[in-house]
């Protein structure tokens, strides 16, 4: 195809796709603007390519409409009977587009559904509702399953389209199938939304991340129209970079960011939470610990609930004031299973005071921190319980600008940390709004603990002090 513009981005998009082609990622969703070449690549030209490379493959290709998809279809059977694709691809021939062989008797062509002739494999094209009874799925891809804005912002249609995802699609799924979901956000429930929310998701920043991959995690990679978040390997412009500047400048974005902000968000930089929503702004970062430093500790808000999480945040202090993040342990577990891993937390990062807030069973997760802390040798840290009485919400958005001013993070911590990063930086200020306030609570206490130092039980080697 002489004809492709292949700008930076369109090279590291299709470099993903070979990858996937490969074998090398089984599960990836990527994330792009409209009008980028999305559907182009991964509905029209890697089918095409998947089937050119093995013909026994079945691939099913769905899209929010049963007329839409069918058009992929068609373009893929359009490329595959091109004389310049038989001579690449000579073994993935389609009914009608080649010698006339027996196997065209018992081979299928619609507009929806085709199969290559003398091998087992082919190509389906579903909408969202359509049926895969009967088929077999090594490769599915999911292109936009929502509409529009109205179809993504309807608890019903997003319910719908998860439940024919789980129950149709998923299950013409074996255990070496691959799948693929590319889209334009539309808001934070939208599939990549609830699969990063129940399954297990690396962000994807450099190439070597792709060696190893266990086969069941998925990799994400969102291309924002305008760069916002730091470079990366995959994605190195530098902030305000156009994503494709000969097709949508920065001038053009910048206008579309003014008419609509929350709507540019989620369509156009694939965050679908309008920043005018969010309580932080966003966070300074680090590249390496400075010299001089003050001391090294820990605050930990232990879950309240069932459905919160502790969060444990290990932290240096420098002498010029900021609080650098070193280490975070974030996780829903019962404190049977988080109190080992925050002790070990402790002893990595060097803490020499860790401050446990006491409520709703904190006291005995101290406790239980402290005595594996011993039980290891370890007497250098000092475990602080002490009573957190202030109202949550009044705490957390008293000191957001001052966490935000202070606290400095790892430049990869949205990598390191992908849940604790999401919940933070997605926290709205209207608390109600909120899944999880676990956080932006340890966050504020950080603050808090350093600039209006409380009185608290020090626990230390088997006796108390004030």
């Amino acid at each position: 195809m002489p004809e492709m513009e292949w700008t930076p981005f369109h090279r590291v998009y299709y470099r993903l796709l070979e990858a996937f082609a490969a074998g090398r990622v089984r599960r990836m969703m990527v994330s792009v603007p409209p009008q980028h070449g999305k559907s182009r690549g991964a509905s029209v030209l890697l089918p095409a390519y998947l089937l050119g490379r093995d013909p026994e493959l079945r691939i099913a290709v769905a899209s929010y409409s049963f007329a839409l998809a069918g058009r992929l279809g068609q373009e893929v059977q359009r490329l595959m009977s091109d004389e310049r694709y038989r001579k690449i691809f000579p073994a993935a021939v389609l009914k009608g587009s080649g010698p006339r062989s027996a196997g065209e008797r018992t081979a299928r062509r619609t507009a929806q559904e085709f199969d290559c002739v003398g091998a087992a494999g082919g190509l389906k094209a579903v909408g969202r509702t359509g049926s895969l009874t009967g088929c077999r799925v090594d490769v599915l891809i999911a292109d936009d399953l929502y509409k529009d804005a109205l179809e993504a912002h309807s608890p019903l249609v997003r319910e719908r389209v998860w439940e024919w995802y789980q129950a149709v699609a998923r299950t013409r799924l074996h255990d070496g199938s691959r799948e693929l979901v590319v889209c334009t956000r539309w808001h934070e429930d939208d599939l990549i939304g609830r699969l990063k929310r129940t399954e297990r998701v690396v962000e994807l920043r450099a190439w070597d991340q792709l060696v190893g991959l266990p086969p069941d995690v998925w990799v994400s990679v969102s291309f924002e129209a305008l760069k916002a978040s730091p470079p990366t390997e995959l994605d190195p412009r530098a902030v305000g970079e156009p994503l494709w500047p000969g097709r949508h400048s920065a001038a053009w974005l910048a206008q579309r960011r003014a008419a609509d902000p929350a709507m540019f968000e989620a369509l156009f930089q694939g965050n679908p939470v309008a920043r005018e929503g969010l309580l932080y702004e966003g966070f300074s970062t680090y590249v390496a610990l400075p010299a001089a430093l003050r001391h090294r500790a820990n605050y930990t808000d232990t879950a309240d609930t069932g459905d919160d999480r502790l969060c444990s945040i290990c932290y240096a202090a420098g002498v010029d004031g900021l609080f650098y993040v070193t280490d975070v342990v974030y996780s829903p577990e019962p404190m049977e299973e988080t109190e080992v891993a925050v002790a070990a937390m402790l002893v990595r990062n060097g803490a020499t005071v860790a401050h446990v807030e006491s409520n709703n069973g904190g006291r005995g997760f101290g406790r239980a921190v402290e005595r594996r802390l011993r039980e290891g040798g370890n007497r250098l840290c000092v475990v602080r319980l002490f009573h957190q009485g202030g109202n949550k919400e009044a705490r957390i958005l008293t000191h957001a600008p001052t966490v935000e001013r202070l606290v400095r993070f790892p430049a990869d911590w949205r990598v390191r940390w992908p849940e604790f990063a999401a919940d933070v930086c997605g926290f709205r200020r209207v608390f109600r709004a909120n899944a999880h306030d676990d956080g932006p609570d340890a966050l504020t206490g950080i603050v808090e603990t350093e600039l209006e130092p409380r009185g608290g039980r020090i626990r230390l080697g088997g006796f108390s002090r004030r």
